[in-house]
């Protein structure tokens, strides 16, 4: 399973521990991945996802699954972000 967020994309990154002794190696900063199930208004159902604690910070302040993918952008969504985002539009567009 990689270690990448599903709604922004964030992944690992590099950067040195720091000794008393101004003595550097390398190491990675992950990010803080949860598992999350997320409730769909759209389509009545909750989908799973694996999202960084921002992300999930980020949908509560846009108003729901619905609300974060219609404003998100498709190139940092992962497969399964960008399918149910369709499936979340055609429910709208058959609604409307």
């Amino acid at each position: 399973m990689s270690r990448r967020c599903e709604f922004t994309g964030k992944g690992p990154m590099s950067g040195n521990n720091v000794s008393h002794a101004n003595n550097k190696t390398k190491r990675r900063f992950l990010p803080n991945l949860n598992d999350v199930t997320l409730q769909s208004e759209a389509l009545g159902r909750g989908f799973k996802f694996r999202i960084s604690a921002a992300a999930l910070r980020s949908v509560d302040h846009r108003g729901g699954l619905d609300a974060f993918l219609a404003k998100a952008k498709d190139c940092e969504l992962s497969a399964n972000a960008l399918k149910v985002k369709k499936d979340i539009q055609k429910s709208a567009q058959a609604s409307a």
